[in-house]
């Protein structure tokens, strides 16, 4: 038989407990940052605040062993983190300095994140939407000679591979890139390369699905390209929403839903790809 007085006494433990209990799940185990990482981060930000720049020396591995109170090893290890990303390079003579980064890496990781995050086309559109009529707007204004030279190249080379989807999606990959060149804008070049790795497979797919979607496309780069050429901003602008608008409705034409997350096509381009090369 249960004793009252004992029965009053551990409800209040019980209580505890739970309160305790309560307590401890509202946090997780704090893991430690590592050494090497922090030496990483401090290097970075010097860089990224602009005290040293690419093309600069950073000191060797024994100097910021000295200022950084850290042993060899993590130096090493900081700063391998750096050159895989191209903050940091190396010579010939082992000598370490500030590198540009390697955008094309990023390009690629942010891709992939985009990806990952299952963005829909419709995502995919208002963003090149957005990032294309910007970049028209510089283009127009200040194109370098040297680079509506590579345009037009770009353009002739693309009315000779109409029948050949892939190379005509690689064409237009490569027309936007240098519509961002054209606008002079280095901001705008880094924000739409990892969307432009993801524009390629859906302009593939949609070319080898529409029976006049080269040709369309070919029209637009060649009116386009005219508005560079005479520094038409409202020409420019009128002509990059048209290209963009065709490239939606081909996708739906494709039997495509805007809303259907792009990791599909992404994923199936890049495992056609795979087997081909196979």
């Amino acid at each position: 038989m249960t004793n009252p007085r004992q029965e009053r006494a551990s409800k209040p433990n019980e209580a505890a407990a739970r309160t305790l209990a309560e307590i401890v799940e509202k946090f997780t185990r704090i893991s430690a940052t590592p050494a090497y990482k922090l030496v990483a981060r401090e290097i970075e930000r010097r860089i990224l605040s602009g005290r040293i720049r690419p093309g600069d020396p950073i000191g060797t591995e024994a100097e910021l062993v000295s200022q950084l109170g850290v042993n060899r090893s993590t130096v090493r290890e900081g700063i391998r983190l750096l050159e895989q990303g191209g903050l940091v390079r190396r010579d010939s003579n082992r000598r370490l300095s500030v590198g540009l980064p390697h955008y094309d890496r990023l390009a690629t990781r942010a891709s992939r994140a985009l990806v990952l995050h299952q963005v829909t086309f419709r995502e995919l559109y208002e963003a090149a939407l957005a990032l294309q009529m910007a970049t028209m707007d510089g283009a127009t204004e200040r194109a370098a000679p040297d680079v509506i030279a590579a345009l037009e190249t770009n353009v002739a080379r693309t009315a000779r591979v109409l029948d050949d989807p892939a190379a005509v999606a690689a064409l237009d990959t490569e027309f936007h890139a240098l519509i961002g060149k054209a606008s002079q804008n280095r901001v705008l070049q880094l924000a739409r390369e990892p969307s432009d790795l993801l524009i390629f497979p859906t302009t593939e797919l949609i070319l080898r699905k529409v029976k006049e979607g080269a040709a369309r496309l070919l029209e637009a780069h060649r009116m386009m390209l005219d508005a560079i050429r005479r520094r038409d901003k409202d020409a420019g602008r009128l002509w990059a929403r048209r290209h963009i608008n065709d490239w939606r409705k081909g996708f739906e034409r494709a039997g495509n839903d805007l809303d259907q997350p792009i990791d599909r096509i992404y994923l199936g381009s890049f495992a056609d790809a795979e087997r081909t090369a196979d």
